[in-house]
């Protein structure tokens, strides 16, 4: 795994849902991770995903550089409008 920031997008709930979901927003940032899982692996990630959820090609700011990526999406019309995990009082 290795350290990666997605630029102009936020991290939400899922409507309806505890889950986390990714949307566009200008000046956002979502700090993550890069991997490159085997074919198993990603296949099991698809499993847990499940079918709403889907791999939507993103590029990520890491250390060497820019790199293109996919990162697991909803649906923007999903996608609710608080910010995942909730901010703590």
């Amino acid at each position: 795994m290795r350290p990666a920031a997605l630029h102009d997008h936020a991290r939400v709930f899922f409507r309806g849902t505890p889950y986390p979901t990714l949307v566009r927003q200008p000046g956002g940032r979502v700090e993550g991770a890069l991997i490159r899982p085997t074919p198993a692996a990603l296949a099991a990630l698809r499993h847990y995903e499940g079918a709403t959820y889907r791999l939507i090609p993103v590029c990520v700011q890491a250390r060497q550089g820019w790199r293109r990526a996919r990162a697991w999406m909803v649906p923007q019309r999903l996608a609710a409008d608080l910010e995942w995990p909730p901010a703590r009082a």
